[in-house]
């Protein structure tokens, strides 16, 4: 949630921080600000809305100057106003800081800042902080200030801090909420994503919980918050400029949706060994033991990664006959989870930063088990964190409805599976046959992109209606839940999803000529089942959409609607029927006029509880 960028350098800092804001919009927000010093000035600029309001602001106020920090804010204390909005200064507005996440004990602070006689101008818990290194500020410099005032908050942050005072120094600080520093050429950046920068440098240091960098125009230093000197290695951003543009399509999220062809192929790129029937995945090598050794298994995840997770779930336990939990991230971390040497756990994140997720790879670490992650970003804080991994190398996904890293990560969980059972009793055969299936995906995702203008007319028909329930059996259970999210997320249409025998104790209730539901109805082992399932629909005037099995020819006379995807197997066809899903939702976004990119009140990477 909400973004950062700051630079230090000779360059102009008004571009920088706007392009940087721009490229950060898709994480979602609702406030922007900039603050900039030039010649012994602290200009602080912030708006409500969107950035091009902020821009028009900024534009005809001459602001310029080489040092500055940005801010898209995510409203949690405090409604999203101009006061509200960051970047906030100290009562002296000498200082002036932004921040991502919370400051849990802000109250107290805030009640013994006033009884000093500090004014407060926000309802945010972020000015807190200004005003706490306001009051250390007064016998030290800004960097041992901002030093002495985290030791007193607690919560997360990732923050920036300059002063009028030392024009030639950029504070930077992270506990819980991602930061890095770019490295430039007598010049330095910050962000809280690499996307803010990338069009100035690939070379990037990564700051780790608990971790400061001070940053001049031409040196920057890491430590620890305790004044412990840090040495850090400088990493590379592994995607271009390109990835983050739109390349002709109107959102995002329709660009998205048409790479997974690609994305699949790229993610199971050097992975599946043809001639062998196997898998290899270098990040799990060193850790096969453990894994063939578990007894039990543990997905952790949010949202839409929680929903690969069930996928997941459905496909080791029919490969390798081994229990599997699938936990809600969020609950996970509150429980006291039940952990032994035989049990494996593994998170999955696209971001690698949520919030909830990363809680429980610390939660299980604190038993001094090993975590095992699945994430899309290269050097976000969950790789780090995580003993060893898979990445799903799908490129940034700016869309905040995710879509081609739900199918990556349901490959990944496929190829991690298939890896383990090869070693346990999958022959060569098999395995090769499940290859062949498997190279074969994207062309078959191609298929159904190509009846995109077909999606795009059953979204017109049914754009208006306020309910959708989503029906599905086995593995396509969760695909219906995600198609249900998918909904809701973007067209702010209220929609459920359910395995297709529980509409009967409930859901069934809702049905009338009014009500869309959409089966996910292919000719697998549960088909004849969810055919009955269909009868006892129609049965009560509702209309049914059906994503069913090229081919089928039976199922044109049960329903109102057929979208077509070719057959695979059983476990590879959620990788298939949750496209016209992601399609119809977008579609059906588009003609209600909703933002399809940043959804409101979401945020790409949720990165505070």
């Amino acid at each position: 949630m909400c973004g950062i960028v700051g630079y230090i350098g000779q360059k102009e800092v008004v571009p920088i921080l706007m392009e940087g804001l721009k490229r950060l919009e898709y994480r979602g927000y609702d406030s922007a600000g900039v603050a900039v010093l030039n010649n012994g000035r602290l200009n602080v600029i912030k708006r409500p809305g969107k950035i091009r309001d902020l821009e028009r602001v900024v534009a005809d106020s001459g602001l310029n100057g080489t040092l500055g920090i940005g801010h898209t804010r995510w409203a949690t204390h405090g409604e999203p106003n101009e006061i509200n909005a960051h970047p906030h200064c100290d009562c002296g507005q000498r200082i002036a800081l932004i921040h991502n996440g919370i400051i849990e004990n802000f109250s107290p602070l805030k009640k013994e800042l006033q009884r000093q006689g500090h004014h407060f101008a926000s309802d945010t818990d972020t000015e807190v902080l200004c005003h706490l290194i306001e009051m250390f500020y007064q016998d030290h410099s800004l960097e041992e200030a901002v030093r002495l005032a985290l030791a007193e908050v607690k919560g997360t942050y990732g923050i920036l801090v300059i002063s009028r005072d030392e024009p030639e120094v950029m504070v930077a600080a992270r506990n819980g909420s991602p930061l890095l520093i770019g490295v430039g050429n007598n010049e330095y950046f910050a962000a809280s994503d690499a996307a803010a920068i990338i069009g100035y440098t690939r070379d990037v240091v990564y700051l780790d919980d608990g971790e400061m960098a001070i940053l001049t125009r031409n040196s920057f230093q890491t430590k620890t918050i305790t004044d412990q000197p840090v040495e850090k290695t400088i990493e590379q951003i592994t995607f271009d400029l390109e990835q983050i543009e739109k390349a002709g399509f109107p959102h995002f999220m329709l660009k998205e949706i048409f790479e997974q062809p690609e994305t699949i192929r790229t993610t199971m790129r050097g992975r599946l060994l043809a001639d062998e029937g196997n898998v290899r995945l270098g990040g799990l090598l060193d850790h096969m033991d453990q894994l063939l050794k578990a007894k039990r298994m543990i997905f952790t995840a949010c949202g839409t990664s929680w929903h690969a997770a069930l996928i997941g779930e459905y496909v080791f336990e029919d490969m390798l006959r081994i229990p599997v939990e699938v936990e809600y991230a969020s609950e996970f971390r509150y429980r006291r989870p039940v952990l032994d040497p035989e049990t494996v756990v593994m998170v999955i994140s696209q971001s690698g930063e949520t919030a909830d997720t990363l809680a429980a790879v610390r939660e299980v670490k604190k038993y001094r088990y090993p975590v095992f992650g699945i994430c899309n970003v290269v050097g976000s804080t969950i790789a780090r964190e995580t003993v060893a991994g898979v990445y799903l190398h799908v490129g940034p996904e700016i869309g905040v409805a995710s879509t081609k890293a739900f199918t990556a990560q349901v490959a990944v969980l496929i190829m991690i599976a298939m890896m383990l059972a090869r070693r346990k009793w999958m022959s060569a055969e098999e395995g090769r046959k499940i290859i062949r299936e498997m190279q074969a995906i994207p062309e078959k995702i191609q298929r159904i992109l190509d009846q995109d203008q077909i999606i795009q007319e059953l979204a017109e028909r049914y754009h208006t209606s306020r309910n959708f329930l989503y029906l599905g059996r086995g593995y396509n259970f969760p695909v219906a839940l995600e198609g249900a999210l998918k909904l809701k997320e973007i067209s702010y249409i209220h929609a459920e999803g359910y395995p297709a025998a529980e509409m009967k104790h409930g859901p069934i209730a809702l049905i009338d000529e009014n009500m869309p539901v959409v089966f996910i109805a292919i000719q697998d082992q549960t088909y004849d089942k969810i055919i009955s399932n269909i009868e006892e629909v129609k049965a009560r005037r509702g209309r049914v959409i059906a994503v069913a099995t090229e081919g089928d020819e039976k199922i044109r006379e049960k329903v109102d609607h057929v979208i077509y995807v070719p057959s695979t197997l059983d476990f590879l066809s959620p990788l298939l029927t949750v496209i016209p899903l992601q399609l119809l939702a977008y579609h059906i976004a588009v003609l209600r006029g909703c933002n399809v990119d940043q959804p409101r009140n979401l945020a790409k990477s949720v990165t505070v509880e």
